[in-house]
């Protein structure tokens, strides 16, 4: 094992900016019980809408705001997907079929789930006459290796991946259904979020992943040599662009968010070690991984002049917060008091 150190970038200052108000717009959130989903149920019930949450299983009640109504069901069953878009305003489409790592494993599967199962969502809110379908699309895996950096929302989009294939599938498909029977929609290119209910044991989310690996008294994992460049976020910020593309009309379907800058996996444990006050991090080294892009960090002048979105928490900021809930969250799984090894300060 290795202390991996690197250099970390500051983070430019943004204003707060009012929240839109969704008062009695109603919302239905599929994939409400993730990470993504349960934020967004949150921020759209501060807001004033009118929130459903589906999902495969109901999130525990101390995380989800008590006024977002729930649902259970399967993102593949056409019946329980009918009921619960039936009469919503808005649709926001945030379920994905796995990882872009393991989707490689068996592109078939991947291919053939969450395209198929959307074309059916689609077909639902055509009848239902839905206002507007929001998907999460993915900054991190749908343009594949970049010929510039940061990424343009105009680059190719090669991605290297069967997840990445399989989110620009449903991206086509919502242009198309757009072009045969006018269902508004918006796409959000989302680059690496972080954040509260982010629990970082499902080796998705590098910040997440390595935050409960400190917590825990594990190394932290580094594919290759730590160079690997990525563009990571604020979960209240991924939160603020989804509220702020519900108004949208504008011309642009396809959207990128992200800070707009880049940092190695090298930088991230060094922020990380900043944040937990700590000078060593233990790493273990393992092989690359080849659904890994070399660097991806989003453009992001566009959704700042479309939707007068920019990215303000900090990214100091932004992991103490994490740091913090995670620590409550492993206090309250075992019943004992917050985890403190030696290496969390």
């Amino acid at each position: 094992m290795s202390d991996c150190a690197g250099e970390p970038p500051t983070d430019p200052a943004a204003p707060d900016r009012a929240a839109p108000d969704l008062a009695g717009a109603r919302c239905l959130v599929l994939g409400g019980g993730g990470f993504l989903g349960l934020n967004l149920c949150n921020r759209l019930a501060a807001a004033g809408a009118d929130v459903t949450c589906f999902s495969r299983s109901h999130p525990q009640a101390a995380v989800l705001d008590r006024r977002v109504a729930r649902v259970t069901g399967q993102f593949a069953d056409r019946l329980a997907l009918a009921n619960a878009v039936e009469r919503q305003d808005v649709v926001f489409h945030l379920i994905a079929g796995s990882i872009p790592e393991s989707s490689n494993r068996d592109p078939s599967a991947e291919l053939s789930a969450a395209p198929i199962a959307t074309l059916h969502l689609l077909e639902i809110c055509r009848s239902a006459r839905i206002g507007k379908l929001v998907f999460s699309s993915s900054g991190g895996a749908i343009y594949g290796i970049p010929r510039a950096i940061p990424i343009p929302e105009q680059a190719p989009t090669d991605p290297i991946s069967a997840y990445g294939i399989s989110k620009l599938m449903i991206e086509k498909s919502l242009h198309l259904y757009r072009h045969l029977h006018g269902i508004d929609y918006q796409i959000l290119r989302i680059a690496n979020p972080y954040g509260r209910f982010q629990l970082g044991t499902k080796h998705q989310g590098l910040i997440g992943s390595y935050i409960h690996r400190v917590l825990t008294g594990q190394p932290l994992e580094v594919w290759g040599t730590g160079a690997v460049v990525r563009d990571f976020l604020h979960i209240d910020d991924v939160s603020d662009a989804f509220l702020r593309a519900v108004p949208y009309r504008g011309p642009h379907k396809v959207l990128n968010v992200g800070s707009g800058r880049g940092l190695s996996v090298n930088q991230v444990i060094g922020e990380l070690k900043a944040a937990f006050g700590q000078d060593h991090l233990p790493c273990v080294h393992r092989a690359s991984r080849a659904a890994d892009v070399p660097a991806n960090v989003l453009d992001t002048a566009l959704i700042r002049s479309e939707l007068g979105w920019q990215p303000r928490v900090a990214l100091q900021a932004g992991l103490t917060g994490t740091i913090a809930w995670m620590r409550a969250h492993l206090a309250a799984r075992t019943g004992e008091p917050a985890p403190r090894d030696a290496r969390a300060g």
